[in-house]
């Protein structure tokens, strides 16, 4: 009898572990246990923890309240000026009633990923190329509300959504390129006038002042040639002005007026006077100028030495320069004998 009685009693444990087993469920913290006896969903929702079901009558579904990042696939779109585009997009969003969850739609994830893309298609429709570009939180906004308005019923909540990338074609990419570059050479250019004309005034001011005070403009040229020679990589060409040069030849003047020497005056010839002319330096001996066989008469030679003007004309008196000494000769050169002239005359005299 009482084996009978610890037999039973091991049964009834062994089945009440059994049945707690099968009972005996565990909720996470970030999950919320829907219940559904008999297929008809009870109001209370299981938090998190241990908890017990009826095994075979209910039946407990988890839904997890933690926010969920799903990225929305890339969509091909026209925008609102013709521009075709593909722009993708990640969506944000966290389940805040689990009943509604599990009741009201199949599958929550699929359903709002759906509605994430037909929105995204939306958007790109209803909007400019530059708003793409330049205004997406905008843009991020109103894709936002488009999606959490069907998604409130179904307890879920968007969180945010983003926009990541807008794809463009490489022909709207080059024009795109073309038109930044025009726009920053005109900021450029319009730069460089303005930096012109500032320049120009104060140039024109540093202009006004050197001109007060020559000896400015120097010591600018000395200061540029000191700047440029500090590199030390190229080759300088410095012009020699002409004002430096007018200053070195005033700094080399005398001060006082008894030091400077007046330069020889030379006297005027009068009118109508002949130039003084110079005597002619002394000439060697005559017999090595002529040759023995002249036969000049010496009436011509007189005629000649008289026609020669006797005395200088006017004029100041200049000292004839010393006649240089002729080389002595090795041996006196036999002088030429005179010859008899024909019919009887007299011979002619040589000097």
């Amino acid at each position: 009898m009482v084996q009978v009685l610890l037999t039973a009693l091991v049964v009834v444990v062994l089945a009440g572990v059994a049945y707690m087993a099968a009972a005996a469920r565990v909720v996470k913290q970030y999950e919320r246990g829907v219940v559904l006896r008999f297929g008809r969903l009870r109001n209370d929702v299981r938090g998190p923890g241990f908890t017990m079901v009826l095994p075979g009558v209910d039946r407990l579904r988890k839904v997890n309240m933690q926010i969920v990042t799903m990225p929305v696939p890339a969509q091909d779109g026209i925008t609102r000026d013709n521009v075709t585009v593909r722009v993708d997009a990640v969506i944000y969003f966290k389940v805040v009633d689990a009943s509604s969850a599990v009741v009201e739609v199949e599958d929550y994830r699929f359903a709002v990923s759906q509605m994430a893309q037909t929105s995204l298609r939306s958007i790109i429709g209803k909007s400019d190329l530059d708003d793409l570009l330049s205004n997406r939180e905008k843009l991020n906004q109103g894709l936002e509300l488009m999606i959490d308005s069907p998604a409130v019923g179904w307890g879920v909540q968007i969180d945010r959504v983003e926009i990541k990338d807008v794809s463009l074609p490489e022909t709207m990419k080059r024009s795109m390129a073309r038109q930044a570059e025009a726009d920053r050479e005109r900021r450029a250019r319009v730069i460089n006038a303005d930096a012109e004309l500032q320049a120009s005034k104060k140039l024109s001011q540093a202009a006004a002042e050197m001109s007060s005070q020559p000896a400015a403009l120097q010591l600018r040229l000395l200061q540029t040639v000191v700047a440029v020679a500090a590199e030390k990589n190229s080759t300088l060409v410095l012009p020699f002005p002409v004002e430096l040069l007018r200053f070195l030849e005033r700094a080399q003047q005398p001060t006082t007026p008894d030091a400077v020497e007046s330069p020889p005056q030379v006297p005027k010839a009068p009118a109508g006077a002949a130039p003084p002319v110079e005597p002619a330096a002394a000439a060697g001996p005559v017999a090595s100028a002529e040759s023995e066989d002249s036969e000049e008469p010496a009436e011509s030679a007189e005629t000649v030495s008289s026609s020669k003007p006797t005395s200088p004309a006017p004029g100041p008196a200049r000292t004839a320069p010393a006649p240089k000494q002729a080389p002595a000769a090795a041996s006196p050169r036999p002088r030429p004998q005179p010859r008899p002239a024909p019919n009887g005359s007299k011979p002619f005299a040589r000097h």
